[in-house]
């Protein structure tokens, strides 16, 4: 039966285990990055050996991905605000894990698109979830600088998996390994993580950080056995159940909210649609080997997005003490400079001046994280950042990736009969574009966020 009497005070966790916390959660989401992008640099021998076109390879970074794992990211969240959040995480880490190693057996287009939907269905529950657990970790000042730290793991596991898959699909690692080896590789290491992440992470009391100074001593952590809310009042729990029509209702009176989703939307239709479609950029428009365009590209998602997110979350936290518009303004003046340096770089006359300036827009279109996911979570009450979170990711991941990634490569496959093997250049700058919708987007955001943010 659960005791509905005043929990005992605890010590919150030390900083030395929400280190640890902050870790395993990036370590995630670095796989998550992994296995989803490292089809980007296998595009080419996966095209050559399976005989595809841009549209299909579109298809299979972006719509075989992004359809259920995008949707089912809200009811899997709906159970993340009444479930345990680390067995959410841990058998999501293990589905999409195992799919990927799935993928290195394809043996045409569908089964290879089959696999890649599986991906999607695993990685559903790993980032809202996620979200969550360090909102519960971290205190309301800090948060935007966790969220980036975590962050990282876009660009460092992007990075990685693009190195990865291009070291051991070129034969660096072994004549006998392909591109087949490099999904069944990164798969079985995501295995290995799973059981890790959850003997170490433990449930953290849901909003025991948003609490007024009179019950900072709440308890934080729950004892072991104890469900997230097994030591809450009856009505507490009552309330902390709420139906995604109820999240709905709270959101619909909160423009900003929407603002920034949809310019979040917009952003990373271009964002994901050039991590995954410069590698083969370089390759058709510069000539350049599998491992020569890993190691370029892996730099300039390592570098420019980790210093565009650290720089994104310093900046969000900082300049939000004073004004809360600045958790939209900053992104918003990123967003902007952004798109000429993507211009710039795309039209450049070698790989070496491309690569230099990719670094830049790369950065700068990723600092828009720690701002925008730490603001997230104050315009949602406690009880509903999962399924808050779940709802941005929904459009977010349904047009960024969905339709970002297909609509590139549609693009260069309209444009191939005029353009040839520079179409896909092309295709890049007209996307650049939507920087400039993501900036206005944001701005308008900023005019409302301070009214929208939850007392």
């Amino acid at each position: 039966m659960t005791d509905h009497t005043a929990p005992s005070a605890v010590k919150p966790p030390s900083t030395g285990y929400r280190a640890w916390v902050l870790l395993m959660l990036f370590v995630v989401y670095a796989f998550n990055f992994l296995d989803r992008q490292i089809i980007s640099i296998l595009a080419e021998p996966i095209k050559l050996e399976l005989g595809l076109t841009d549209r299909q390879l579109g298809l299979l970074g972006g719509i075989a991905f992004a359809a259920l794992y995008s949707t089912l990211g809200v009811p899997i969240a709906w159970l993340a605000d009444r479930t345990n959040r680390t067995w959410i995480i841990t058998v999501s880490l293990t589905v999409w894990s195992g799919f990927t190693a799935v993928c290195g057996f394809a043996q045409n287009f569908w089964q290879l698109f089959l696999a890649r939907v599986g991906v999607g269905v695993g990685e559903a529950g790993g980032v809202a979830p996620s979200y969550s657990l360090i909102a519960d970790y971290f205190p309301p000042q800090s948060r935007a600088r966790a969220l980036a730290l975590y962050s990282l793991g876009i660009p460092i596991g992007s990075a990685f998996g693009v190195i990865a898959g291009a070291q051991i699909a070129g034969g660096a690692l072994g004549e006998n390994l392909d591109w087949r080896a490099a999904f069944i590789i990164v798969g079985l290491a995501g295995l290995v993580v799973a059981p890790i992440f959850k003997l170490t992470l433990r449930e953290p009391k849901r909003g025991g950080l948003d609490v007024k100074a009179k019950t900072a001593e709440a308890k934080i952590l729950p004892e072991p056995g104890e469900g997230p809310s097994a030591a809450a009042p009856a009505e507490a729990a009552d309330e902390a159940k709420p139906g995604f029509l109820d999240v709905l209702k709270v959101l619909a009176k909160k423009p900003s909210f929407w603002f920034l989703t949809f310019g979040a939307s917009c952003s990373s239709m271009m964002g994901y649609g050039v991590f995954f479609w410069i590698p083969s950029f370089f390759a058709r428009s510069f000539d350049l080997g599998i491992i020569d365009r890993g190691w370029l590209f892996g730099g300039v998602l390592f570098v420019g997005g980790s210093l565009g997110i650290i720089f994104g979350g310093i900046l969000g936290d900082l300049m939000g003490k004073g004004s809360k518009k600045m958790y939209a303004l900053v992104p918003a003046i990123a967003f902007f400079l952004t798109f000429p340096f993507y211009i710039a770089g795309t039209l450049s006359p070698n790989a070496a001046v491309a690569t230099a300036l990719f670094i830049i827009p790369t950065g700068l279109g990723l600092a828009w994280l720690g701002p925008t996911l730490s603001a997230f979570q104050h315009l949602a009450p406690a009880n509903m950042r999962s399924m808050a979170s779940a709802t941005f990711l929904l459009i977010n991941n349904l047009l960024g990736i969905g339709v970002g990634i297909y609509v590139l490569g549609e693009l260069s496959t309209l444009m191939n009969p005029i353009f040839g093997e520079e179409s896909l250049r092309y295709s890049i700058m007209i996307g650049a574009s939507l920087y400039l919708v993501a900036g206005l987007l944001f701005l308008i955001a900023s005019r409302t966020i301070a009214d929208d943010w939850e007392k």
